[in-house]
């Protein structure tokens, strides 16, 4: 396998004698990246961890790569529309995986329970995400149960892990990102974290606004056959949106991205809700969308293949890689303007995933 170096330092330097965690440290943004770069990636410093992507691969000792990644669920509420906690948990763990063009084969689960909940909404989380598994053809095959004390856990927290097998010859990593190549997005943003808003916070709008968690190893395959080696990375934009992602992307690849606000799908209830919340819909998770960096000639391919499945038909190119040392992003608005795009230095919607 290639081994990567390190993404380039972007991280501001810790206070880590007096510091103190805040919840902008879990936000997937600027804050979250100083304390993975300045206290995980130090401590757990190997080859396998500096390939800087959300799994890693590596070879197996009688040939062929594998893929894992881990993951924990926190969010609140624990039933949302469009899906729960156990749903969210499978699909998240299967995107990563499959966010390297690996087939996803098997997972963990561990629950942390609070003392109190309910056996019944107990049930129904383990339910769905067994529903969640086999829809995505990935199996569940261990797991851990613990229970602390009453106020010790807000209920349920899940930890997952997750493996999958990685074809020949497939090399997708968010360090291969060219000046050039073309930035394609799956379909509308903002869907997942404004779902879970509206549920914490018991508003209703005119058209309900369900999440988009979903299962993306199907789509990924398709994209994978359509585009071949002209497919160059994938990430799916979760915690800090699809302004976070592409600024980590731009930081991976040492480079910068142009995008347009006119391309990028956004459900007008999404939209009408995040400015009534006062939030950018590029900053808002998703859970059941992907960017994809393509090569100029493999994107109408990649484009057609996306179109055709049903989690991708709203796929449309947003932009393209450009070169700059700055590695900025950088949008040209609706209204013919142009504006940084920066990724959230603190927690702007804590919670979602």
């Amino acid at each position: 396998m290639t081994v990567r170096s390190p993404i380039k330092a972007y991280r501001r330097k810790l206070d880590l004698a007096n510091g103190r965690v805040d919840l902008g440290h879990g936000s997937g943004g600027r804050a979250m990246a100083d304390l993975v770069s300045g206290i995980f990636r130090e401590a757990f410093a190997n080859p396998f961890l500096d390939q800087g992507n959300d799994q890693a691969a590596f070879p197996t000792p009688r040939g062929g790569r594998m893929v894992m990644t881990t993951d924990g669920y926190v969010v609140s509420p624990l039933f949302f529309p469009g899906g729960d906690i156990g749903s969210l948990a499978v699909h998240g763990t299967v995107n990563d995986i499959a966010m390297s063009g690996a087939r996803p084969l098997h997972l963990s689960a561990s629950y942390i329970v609070e003392e109190g909940f309910p056996l019944a909404d107990l049930k129904r989380i383990a339910d769905s995400m067994g529903r969640a598994a086999r829809a995505a053809g990935v199996t569940i095959v261990t797991g851990d149960t613990k229970v602390v004390e009453r106020g010790k856990a807000d209920g349920l927290f899940i930890s997952t892990a997750g493996i999958g097998e990685l074809p020949d010859g497939l090399d997708l990593s968010g360090d291969r990102a060219e000046p050039g190549d073309v930035v394609v997005l799956s379909g509308s943003i903002g869907d997942h974290g404004v779902a879970i808003m509206s549920s914490r916070e018991n508003l209703e709008f005119e058209t309900a606004i369900l999440s988009d968690s979903a299962a993306l190893n199907g789509l990924v395959e398709a994209m994978v056959a359509a585009a071949g080696p002209h497919l160059k990375l994938m990430r799916d934009p979760t915690r800090g949106g699809l302004a976070a992602t592409l600024n980590e992307l731009a930081h991976q690849s040492g480079v910068g991205f142009r995008i347009e606000e006119a391309a990028i799908p956004v459900k007008p209830e999404v939209a009408a809700a995040c400015e009534l919340l006062g939030l950018d819909p590029l900053n808002v998770a998703n859970e059941g969308k992907l960017v994809a960096v393509v090569s100029p000639a493999g994107a109408d391919a990649l484009l057609a293949a996306m179109r055709a499945h049903p989690l991708g038909a709203e796929a449309a190119a947003i932009g393209t890689v450009v070169a700059d040392d700055q590695q900025f992003v950088q949008m040209t608005t609706g209204f013919g303007g142009g504006r940084i795009v920066d990724w959230l230095s603190g927690e702007q919607l804590p919670r979602i995933c």
